[in-house]
């Protein structure tokens, strides 16, 4: 189930907004979604049942929902970020309630037919990923490369403002220092990488899966650590404990900083349904 796009909607009307999807059991179906704010500007959130699978949707205004005024809502990061934990905020609450597929933020269909129609035509998928996500939970890891050290800075030449002329071999002292700071680091940063694989490692044996993410390099701050492991993990929820215990031990272990995050709903789990 994708974003589709309702160009030929009419902007004074209703499309359904889709958050989740889970199993239609009864602690689903009993559930009060009504108190979710969801959406701004949309009606009251609400289950759609469809055979064995439930969707939690809202009713929505088209005019707020066309290509083109999503498009500029994405340039404007507070407008973005309130619609995005608007959405947060309803899939959370149906996975409290058990297993819930998180859809991608803004998946809309021009009615609920449509969107039952959806729920039908790909129940496979949405069962499979519910029967693998069930009783876990997703956790994010970041791993950091320890601050630089004094000596690892780049060597500072005295009397730069002085006009004497530098004492012989001094040009060659100079690039040597720089030399050994240059291969301290690269040593360092080899030991931060092979750290951070290990943890990694450790941590996707307890994990039922994991993905890598993108490192987002020097922490801002200039204390000169950088992020050397973006991780997330699929845990079950009866592990969490071992998971945490884990994390403090690799911390202590090799001596680097480890941030540990969670639970979530896993959304990066669930693939493209």
């Amino acid at each position: 189930m994708t974003h589709r796009a309702h160009r030929d909607q009419a902007p004074d009307t209703g499309v359904t907004y889709v958050f989740a999807v889970c199993r239609g059991t009864r602690a689903t179906r009993t559930a009060d979604v009504s108190g979710l704010v969801g959406m701004p500007g949309g009606a009251a959130v609400r289950l759609l049942p469809s055979g064995p699978l439930t969707a939690v949707v809202q009713t929505v205004p088209a005019a707020d929902f066309t290509d083109e005024v999503w498009q500029s809502r994405l340039s404007v990061p507070r407008e973005i970020e309130r619609y995005a934990r608007a959405h947060h905020e309803v899939v959370s609450a149906a996975a409290a309630h058990g297993p819930a597929v998180p859809l991608p933020l803004a998946t809309l269909y021009h009615d609920d037919d449509r969107a039952r129609r959806a729920l039908d035509e790909e129940a496979h998928r949405f069962h499979r990923v519910l029967k693998r996500i069930a009783h876990h939970a997703e956790w994010g890891v970041k791993v950091y490369e320890p601050a630089t050290v004094p000596e690892e800075r780049e060597p500072v030449t005295a009397g730069g403002g002085g006009r004497e002329a530098p004492a012989a071999g001094a040009g060659l002292a100079y690039l040597n220092r720089r030399r050994g700071v240059q291969e301290r680091r690269e040593r360092r940063r080899e030991r931060a990488l092979s750290v951070a694989e290990s943890v990694d490692a450790e941590l996707r044996e307890l994990a039922a899966a994991s993905r890598r993410l993108r490192t987002h390099g020097a922490v801002p701050g200039g204390d000169g650590r950088v992020h050397v492991l973006n991780a997330t993990y699929l845990v079950a929820e009866h592990r969490s404990e071992e998971l945490d215990v884990l994390v403090r031990r690799l911390g202590e272990r090799t001596g680097a900083r480890i941030e540990l995050t969670g639970p979530w709903v896993p959304y990066s789990f669930v693939g493209e349904v």
